[in-house]
């Protein structure tokens, strides 16, 4: 009876892992199959997308203008000049890390100038030129073979791994190429949208204000447009956004336009570019070109954002009085 009793143990325990063993097996085809699934994720909206959506929740919605340029449309924040003969407008382009309502300089900035007696327009700008993005490449190289398509298995597989080996990289180059030169006609439409709707506000004066990489888009608009109704531009700490060109003392020199360059003399980066920029406009034999050499005070934000518009209300206030003249 031992002996009959210790052989139904022992098949027991041989026989039951066999049964827990086999579970597992039955369970990684469901989990394979739910892999695809998992790793195809939506796509976020852009930075600037959603930083419009929460200005449109948070501001006024008087101050709020959907502008329209080409294809989509945009949000700029729209304050009118508080006096009865309003100087004209300013166009405030924030840089690549704001929004039209930037803690930084645009935002103070929009506020105040209508104080000053001017209209202030502060625009929403897309998000800089990146990377193609890699779910989209390869997403474009799968039906890439099917221009030339195979009669049998053998030809299939001989003219997939051809395209992969020889347009991929090429592909992928174009792509982001075109992306960038997108990129520069989205900005380029966006201000073209902002002067429209300042000329339809009757603003005897347009003037362009870039902060940051905001400045660069002025500066190179102005460059290369050329427009007859905005004879000023206002730089603030003026940068070049990567992988853009051409640099920004190249274009200063190109300007035709009154040009005040404020800088912040603190930074060594800064100054080392406001003096490439000063020397071009020296070359150039610019009369109209002047700059401002500031100090940061980044212990104290209120103060330096004052010393900023009171510079610039400065600028402002000496020039067109004088081009009025």
């Amino acid at each position: 009876m031992r002996l009959h009793s210790l052989a139904l143990l022992g098949f027991c325990l041989l026989s039951c892992p066999a049964v827990w063993a086999e579970e597992p097996v039955e369970d990684a085809p469901a989990d394979s199959a739910d892999a695809p699934a998992a790793s195809e994720r939506p796509l976020l909206p852009e930075r600037s997308v959603s930083d419009a959506q929460t200005l449109e929740q948070r501001l006024d919605k008087r101050e709020q203008q959907m502008l329209q340029a080409s294809a989509e449309s945009f949000l700029a924040l729209w304050l009118p000049a508080n006096v009865g003969e309003p100087s004209g407008a300013v166009i405030l382009l924030p840089g690549d890390v704001e929004n039209a309502d930037g803690a930084a300089a645009v935002g103070p900035l929009r506020r105040k100038l209508p104080d000053a007696g001017w209209h202030s327009l502060s625009l929403t700008l897309p998000d800089p030129d990146g990377d193609p993005l890699p779910t989209r490449s390869a997403a474009s190289e799968t039906p890439a073979p099917t221009d030339g398509e195979a009669t049998n298995g053998e030809d299939e597989s001989v003219t997939d791994d051809a395209p992969e080996q020889t347009t991929a990289p090429a592909a992928t180059e174009i792509t982001a190429e075109q992306r960038r030169q997108a990129h520069v006609e989205r900005v380029m439409a966006r201000i073209d949208a902002a002067i429209a709707f300042a000329s339809q506000q009757q603003a005897r004066e347009i003037v362009l204000l870039g902060h940051g990489s905001g400045a660069y888009w002025a500066a190179r608009y102005l460059s290369e447009r050329q427009p007859d109704n905005v004879q000023n531009l206002l730089m603030v700490a003026a940068e070049l956004p990567a992988g853009f060109a051409p640099p920004l003392d190249e274009m200063v020199a190109q300007l035709t336009v009154a040009t005040g360059d404020f800088y912040y003399k603190d930074q060594a980066t800064e100054r080392m570019a406001a003096l490439k920029r000063l020397q071009a406009s020296k070359r150039a034999k610019l009369p109209t070109y002047i700059q401002v050499a500031m100090k940061a005070l980044p212990g104290n934000l209120d103060v330096q954002q004052e010393q900023l518009y009171r510079r610039l209300r400065g600028w402002l206030t000496l020039h067109i009085r004088a081009a009025g003249s």
